[in-house]
C-alpha cells in the first residue's frame, strides 16, 4: 500500500510541476530570448514583428525584422540602427522596394515609417531597443507606427487593412 501512496504522490508533484511550467510568465520567457530571436504581436493579434539575426548587407543595422499584416501578404521589411546626439535606436520599416541601386526618390516612397524604437521590460522601464545578443525586450514601442502604415504603399485594397497598435508584445522565441 505504501507504493500506491508514493506513486500518488509522484504524479501530484508532476502535475504541480507541469502547472508552474505552464504557468511561467511571457516575461520570464521572453528574458531567456535573445532580440533576434523574438517575435512581437500588436494588441489586437493583426501584426507580427519578427526579429532575425543580421546578414552581413546590414552591416551599419544593429538589428532587423519583419512586420507581417496576417490577414494578408503583406510582409514589410525594417532595421534598427544606433544614431548619436542623442544617442537612439532609429527604426525604419520598408514596403516593395527596389532591389539593387535605388534612388533617395525610390527609397522615399517604399519607406512606410521610421523613428525611434524602444524596449520596454517587464517594470515597465523604456529604454532604446537593445542590439543582438541581448535579452528581448518584454514590449516593443513603435511611435506612430500605425497612423504610418494607414498612410503608406503596404495600406489599401489586398494590402493591410488594419492599423497596428504602436505598442507589441513578446509572444515566442523563434529558435
Amino acid at each position: 500500500m505504501s507504493g500506491v501512496g508514493i506513486t500518488a504522490g509522484w504524479k501530484s508533484v508532476a502535475a504541480i510541476a507541469a502547472a508552474a511550467f505552464v504557468a511561467v510568465p511571457v516575461n520570464a520567457l521572453g528574458a531567456a530570448c535573445k532580440q533576434e530571436q523574438a517575435v512581437y504581436v500588436d494588441r489586437d493579434g493583426a501584426y507580427e514583428l519578427r526579429f532575425s539575426p543580421l546578414n552581413s548587407a546590414s552591416a551599419a543595422a544593429s538589428n532587423q525584422f519583419k512586420v507581417s499584416a496576417l490577414e494578408t501578404p503583406v510582409v514589410m521589411e525594417g532595421y534598427v540602427m544606433p544614431s548619436e546626439d542623442p544617442v537612439r535606436a532609429i527604426g525604419i520599416l520598408m514596403f516593395n522596394c527596389p532591389e539593387g541601386d535605388a534612388t533617395g526618390a525610390d527609397l522615399d516612397a517604399c519607406t512606410v515609417w521610421q523613428g525611434a524604437v524602444y524596449g520596454m521590460d517587464a517594470k515597465g522601464e523604456m529604454d532604446n531597443l537593445q542590439p543582438e545578443g541581448a535579452a528581448a525586450a518584454e514590449k516593443l514601442v513603435l511611435p506612430g507606427l500605425g497612423p504610418a502604415i494607414r498612410e503608406s504603399s503596404a495600406w489599401g485594397k489586398g494590402k493591410a487593412s488594419v492599423a497596428p497598435w504602436d505598442v507589441l508584445t513578446f509572444k515566442e522565441c523563434a529558435i
